[in-house]
């Protein structure tokens, strides 16, 4: 068994195409050795910033000889056919033989192919998967006609110790590359992938990521704990930055003194999106005057020279901040507000004043349900977007809300309602943390709500995989407010109460919708809470099914009892009485189903108590109207738990039925009467669910 190294050298990869590249090199490769028959041990990529390298090891030398018998035409086919197989296969009449089979007397040929070199294989199966590998975006260099994301500038092909002639373009491959472009003049002569990698990191490059993170946090950390500080957490950063250098050096730099007024955020954000810094805090959690740059190169004064360069750049990034800062608290975020008017915030929805008109209604109502007050909801609704005018947000528009926030509390507004405005785009995404202030809450989710609500009036849903204005992340945002705020909030009412005051005025302009559609509407947004519901429990493990049956109900839009009754539902399916209830559930359904099509009739009703024969029958029935109004009040007193215990208990009268009584007997009064008995069992349990919906149970 032999080894491949590939290596492709080219001018900086950006950080954001590594990690793909990498991937796709290895699938294609990988895909090219299958399908030319080539078996192989392992296949690892590891990419820099300037390099792409692939090793493949356990391959063979050379494929394997293949023995291939083929079946032809009959020997009395015409002889256009016996021709053309023989052409087919490449033989003549001399070389294949006449067998007979259950079917006739068939020609049959024996082909030998003659296994190849791997190192054959090797070049175009390479140089197919370097023309096929999909790069984002890819340019020509000079006057070549192959395209690459970057000049290239070698490659390195090496199979069992020897060059596997390769060409891409201009570039012939070889077993040399070069080290560090800055520190070494080295040029690398490759026998294996081992020696690659250790002369490689003689020539100061780590071509494995993860040993260039690990590398890089292990410094950072080393160099703050030094100063008394604590790095910040940042694995994004720390992944771009890894692919930003093949030899990571770390130093440290700082802030001056008069940038330390300026929000944190805004330092942070400034360090980050536009220096690929690092930020430091001290053990109080406050942002340190200090920040982490990760060099490509060891220099002799130790990274001087790098650090004040570093510092030069990021004062002059923190100057344009601090004169945003400076400027735009010379005016108030309510005057501000007058300049919303002039933003749109959809052609067919009108600026961001209506939408602030609307979301004002709407975190009104909810204030008493979050138990907010209505003045400060009111206030933050006013103010949430003001931000968005100002100089910060225009240049720094990661920090809308943010920066509303501290322009709030500069201008005497109440800490609430800052907060509110800060949190009100909270939660954009499963890590975001969810706002828990009842001011924030409340405007948190009257924007939201209205964001879907517009959208949907207008018919801009989302459609498979496209959802350019994000209300996905809307709906699983507004689910998390209210099942983290155990919000009590009927959802269908709510939003049948506010479609038609805060969206009639759409009726003009060409949106002409009837009112009575309103309902509709509420339906279907109520499905696609459903279905964001589902993909958000599924993280936590609750089954998808489950949440269908309590929605299936149709009556059930409290998020908050939904879940509970789910929490229910699930135990009591998980236990053997659900279990078994279940399957009984299902035998009964399906017996109606067949027997009411066949019927033409609807079986529906209570059994007749007096018309009951079998023991069975008779405490089935006892069971069923004993249970069936327990089961309601403690639905009504949201016991859950109580009502699946109610459940349970039909058990034992439902197997005893099904066991000993004949439904579809010969006695016509007595088969109905039964089949209403199997209907009581399914109005009874679809009380709780709709156990229909729920998977398993057939038998």
């Amino acid at each position: 068994m032999a080894e491949l190294l590939l290596e492709i050298l080219s001018e900086e990869i950006p950080a954001r195409m590594q990690a793909r590249a990498a991937d796709d090199l290895k699938r294609l490769v990988s895909d090219g050795l299958k399908e030319a028959g080539l078996d192989f041990g392992n296949a690892n990529t590891y990419v820099t910033p300037r390099r792409l390298t692939l090793v493949v090891d356990g391959l063979p030398t050379e494929t394997p000889d293949i023995s291939e018998e083929r079946r032809g035409p009959k020997t009395d086919a015409p002889e256009k056919a016996v021709q053309g197989f023989l052409g087919s296969i490449g033989l003549t009449l001399d070389g294949v033989e006449k067998r007979e089979t259950e079917k006739g007397e068939f020609y049959f040929a024996v082909i030998e192919k003659k296994g190849q070199q791997t190192a054959d294989l090797l070049v175009g199966l390479i140089e197919n998967a370097m023309q096929a590998l999909p790069w984002p975006k890819s340019m020509r260099w000079a006057d070549h006609a192959v395209r690459w994301v970057r000049p290239m500038q070698g490659i390195v092909a090496v199979f069992d110790t020897s060059i596997v002639p390769v060409s891409f373009g201009p570039i012939e491959a070889s077993n040399r590359t070069q080290a560090h472009r800055f520190l070494t003049n080295a040029v690398v002569e490759v026998t294996d992938f081992a020696d690659y990698k250790k002369a490689l990191e003689t020539g100061h490059v780590l071509i494995d990521p993860i040993e260039r993170q690990a590398c890089i946090k292990s410094d950072a950390e080393a160099l703050a704990l030094k100063e008394g500080l604590v790095l910040i957490d940042d694995p994004a950063l720390l992944d771009e930055v890894a692919g930003l250098v093949e030899w990571p050096v770390t130093l440290m730099g700082s802030i001056d003194d008069e940038f330390m007024e300026v929000p944190p955020e805004v330092l942070t954000t400034t360090m980050r999106k536009n220096q690929k810094y690092f930020a430091l805090e001290d053990k109080d959690g406050k942002l340190a005057p200090k920040f982490i740059v990760v060099a490509n190169k060891e220099t002799p004064d130790g990274g001087a020279a790098i650090v004040a360069g570093n510092e030069r750049v990021l004062r002059a990034r923190l100057a344009d901040a601090k004169f945003f800062w400076d400027q735009d608290r010379k005016h108030t975020l309510a005057s501000r507000t007058p300049a919303l008017k002039d933003i749109i915030f959809h052609a067919k929805l009108g600026t961001l004043a209506e939408k602030i008109d609307r979301v004002e209604a709407l975190a009104a109502d909810l204030a008493d349900e979050v138990g907010a007050d209505k003045d400060m909801v009111r206030s933050a609704v006013c103010l949430a977007k003001a931000d968005l005018s100002t100089g910060m947000v225009i240049e720094f528009p990661d920090l809308q809300g943010t920066v509303g926030c501290y322009y709030a509390l500069n201008d005497g507004e109440a800490p609430e309602v800052a907060d509110a405005i800060a949190e009100h785009y909270a939660p954009q995404g499963p890590s975001d943390a969810c706002p828990t202030a009842p001011v924030s809450v409340a405007v948190a989710l009257a924007d939201k709500i209205d964001t879907l609500m517009a959208f949907w009036i207008i018919n801009e849903k989302p459609t498979g995989s496209k959802d350019p204005y994000a209300l996905r992340r809307a709906a699983l945002g507004m689910i998390r407010l209210v099942i983290e705020n155990n919000i009590r909030i009927s959802l269908g009412e709510f939003l049948n109460r506010n479609y038609p005051p805060n969206f009639e005025y759409f009726l003009v302009d060409g949106l002409e919708f009837a009112k009575d559609g309103y309902n509709s509407l509420t339906t279907d947004l109520l499905s696609f809470f459903a279905d964001r519901l589902k993909v958000h429990l599924k993280v936590e493990g609750v089954r998808h099914d489950l949440v269908s049956a309590v929605f299936a109900l149709g009556n059930e839009d409290d998020l908050v009892r939904l879940l509970s009754r789910v929490g229910a539902l699930t135990t009591f399916i998980d236990s053997e009485d659900g279990a078994n209830l279940l399957t009984a559930y299902k035998r009964a359904v399906n017996i109606l189903r067949i027997e009411e099509k066949k019927d033409k009739t609807s079986y529906e009703g209570a059994a007749d108590a007096d018309a009951l024969e079998q023991k069975e029958e008779k405490e089935l029935h006892t069971a069923l109207t004993t249970i069936i109004d327990e089961i309601s009040q403690n639905l009504a007193a949201e016991d859950y738990a109580k009502a699946m215990s109610g459940l349970a208990t039909l058990r034992a009268p439902v197997d005893a039925f099904f066991d000993e009584v004949t439904v579809n007997c010969e006695d016509a009064t007595l088969r109905v009467n039964r089949l209403r008995l199997l209907s009581q069992i399914r109005t009874t349990m679809n009380q709780v669910a709709d156990f229909s919906q729920i998977e398993g149970g057939e038998r």
